[in-house]
């Protein structure tokens, strides 16, 4: 008697065997039951050893600047160029030595920092919101952005410090003349990028939101936006830099009676270099502070795989 094959046996009925009579039966196939666990609790991711690695190599070479510059000028000894434990200790006591109910911030905090602040806010919103609103429109239409790019390009390139006296003309000195010195700077970055993000858009998702027959409300919120945000916020970064640097040289023109620019200005005439190194220092901290609080809103955002680097 021939063998069935193995590929015409049927899985249902399991493996031939033969009983007492010598006919062939089928034993059935028994299933076995694999335990699948299943999590009680969702796991919290944490960071792996190169983020912490990474992390801690970057504060290791900052420290060891910071321990170089010391020893340099402790060694040294000039006024010129004061150590950094020195340049820390005044700005505390300048800054930050008042008391608990004012968030430790001294009258000269509240007469200098707060209102450096207060004009760059004024001025990188305006820009933010001016730049976005413009971006989109003009990014948009292929037309308009080819028709208005070499109209950006320029005015782009015009150096924010040369059309300070057009501003003063408009202006004159004071609050309004600084804020818009810093909103012409640093509109241009935003604008640019978000136009560039916006006419970026997939060919194919706009044909998708054609089908759907979204409004113009629903492409700019769910297509246009999230894809232009990257750009979005490359150029938000290169602003804020810009409204900082513009900050600063807005308050050393005459006029200005507060903000760190004037205290630049105050220090420098009755030669206090210790409160112009501090002056540097809380620009450069300021700076940092604010650069990490728009990076952490970004890959809070967009996530931190599209997040660009500037």
């Amino acid at each position: 008697m021939n063998r069935p094959d193995a590929a015409d046996e049927s899985p249902a009925q399991g493996t031939p065997v033969a009983n007492r009579s010598g006919q062939a039966t089928h034993r059935p196939r028994t299933l076995a039951f694999i335990p699948i666990p299943i999590p009680t609790s969702i796991p919290i991711p944490i960071p792996t050893r190169a983020v912490v690695r990474h992390a801690l190599l970057r504060w290791l070479v900052l420290a060891l600047a910071v321990a170089v510059w010391q020893l340099v000028a402790g060694a040294h000894g000039s006024v010129y160029f004061p150590p950094p434990a020195e340049i820390a200790r005044h700005a505390v006591d300048l800054w930050f030595s008042g008391p608990a109910r004012h968030v430790f911030l001294t009258e000269a905090a509240v007469a200098d920092i707060l209102p450096s602040l207060g004009r760059m806010a004024a001025g990188f919103g305006i820009a933010a919101v001016a730049g976005i609103a413009l971006g989109v429109a003009i990014g948009r239409s292929r037309r308009v952005y080819a028709l208005c790019d070499p109209v950006l390009q320029f005015a782009r390139a015009v150096p924010p410090p040369a059309l300070v006296p057009v501003f003063v003309v408009i202006f004159d000195f004071g609050t309004p003349m600084q804020i818009a010195s810093i909103v012409f700077s640093a509109v241009w970055p935003v604008l640019i990028n978000t136009a560039e993000g916006a006419r970026d858009t997939a060919p194919l998702r706009i044909e998708v939101a054609a089908v759907l027959r979204l409004t113009p409300a629903e492409r700019l919120r769910f297509l246009i936006l999230p894809s232009a945000l990257p750009r979005i916020f490359a150029g938000l970064r290169l602003s804020l830099s810009l409204s900082l640097i513009l900050m600063v040289f807005s308050e050393l023109l005459p006029g200005s009676a507060n903000g760190i620019g004037f205290t630049l200005t105050d220090a420098q005439s009755r030669s206090d270099l210790l409160t112009v190194w501090a002056a540097l220092v809380l620009l450069g901290a300021l700076g940092h502070l604010l650069n990490t609080a728009l990076l952490a809103v970004e890959k809070r955002l967009v996530g931190k795989e599209r997040t660009t680097t500037v």
